[in-house]
C-alpha cells in the first residue's frame, strides 16, 4: 500500500480535525450531485433501513439517501463541514464524530456507506473494524478507495509527470484491489462483490454543462467501459461483517 504525507503549511502544527475544518473553509471537496445519485443507486436501501454516512462531509450522500430512506445519518470529524452541512440541509441529522470511533452500539446500522474517504483515515483498521462493529449482522458496508495503478488517472500521471496523483488531503493511500480486499478482511467485514468506478453519468444539466468545459473528464466518461477493473479509478467494495448469518 502507497502513502503520501502532504507537508503542506497550511497543515503543519495541526491535528486532523483542525486541518480538516482549514480544507473546508477554503475548498470545496464535494463531489458532482450525480456521484452521489449513483452511490445510492447501488446501495441495498429499503424504506426501513437506518443507513450512516461515515466521514460524511456536508452530507450530500446522506441527503440523497434520504429518498430511499428517511433514516439517514451522517457524521464527519470536522465541525466545519457538519456546520455548512447542517446549514444546506437543516433537517439532516449530522453529527461530529471521529471514523474511528464511532459512537453507536453494535449492530446500530443497516447499510453504511464510506465513499472516498477511509483512505484519508490516520488509522485505516480502526475506521474498518468499527464500520463492522456497527453494521448489523444482515447489513452491508460500502466502501469506496482508489487504485494505485489506475490506467487513466495514477499511471497516466506517472507518465506524463513522474509523479503520483494527489488531492490536497493531508493523508493519501493508494492500493491495488486485492490488497484492499485483503485489508477490509484482516478487519472484520468480508467483500461480497467489487465494481468499479471512473467518472459519475450526468444526471443533472448541471453537471452536464460540468463536462462540457472539462473535455479530458468527458473523454474518460466515454472510454470507461472500456476499462478493465484492475485497473479502475477507484473500487466500490460492497461487504458484509465476518460475522454475517449465512442463510444457506
Amino acid at each position: 500500500m502507497l502513502e503520501i504525507r502532504l507537508n503542506s503549511i497550511i497543515y503543519r502544527g495541526k491535528n486532523a480535525r483542525q486541518a480538516y475544518d482549514t480544507l473546508y473553509d477554503n475548498e470545496n471537496i464535494s463531489q458532482l450531485e450525480s456521484f452521489y445519485m449513483w452511490a445510492v443507486d447501488k446501495f441495498d436501501l429499503s424504506p426501513d433501513s437506518k443507513f450512516l454516512d461515515v466521514a460524511c462531509g456536508k452530507g450530500e450522500l446522506s441527503h440523497h439517501v434520504k429518498s430511499k430512506t428517511e433514516h439517514s445519518f451522517g457524521e464527519d470529524l470536522s465541525p466545519s463541514a457538519i456546520k455548512q452541512g447542517s446549514f444546506m440541509f437543516p433537517d439532516l441529522p449530522l453529527y461530529v464524530a471521529n471514523g474511528q470511533a464511532i459512537p453507536h452500539a453494535d449492530n446500530t446500522f443497516d447499510v453504511i456507506g464510506c465513499m472516498g474517504s477511509l483512505e484519508h483515515y490516520k488509522d485505516m483498521a480502526f475506521g474498518v473494524r468499527e464500520m463492522a462493529r456497527v453494521v448489523n449482522p444482515d447489513g452491508w458496508v460500502y466502501i469506496l478507495v482508489p487504485n494505485t495503478f489506475s490506467l487513466l488517472t495514477n499511471i497516466l500521471v506517472a507518465y506524463r509527470k513522474g509523479r503520483t496523483s494527489l488531492d490536497n488531503q493531508p493523508i493519501q493511500r493508494y492500493a491495488a484491489r486485492l490488497d484492499w480486499q485483503d485489508f477490509l478482511e484482516d478487519n472484520g467485514l468480508i467483500v461480497k462483490r467489487t465494481m468499479k468506478y471512473e467518472r459519475p453519468f450526468p444526471r443533472t444539466w448541471l453537471d452536464v454543462k460540468w463536462y462540457l468545459y472539462r473535455p479530458k473528464d468527458l473523454f474518460r466518461l466515454c472510454v470507461q467501459p472500456l476499462v478493465p477493473l484492475n485497473l479502475t479509478f477507484h473500487f466500490l467494495f460492497t461487504c458484509q461483517k465476518t460475522t454475517h448469518r449465512s442463510t444457506n
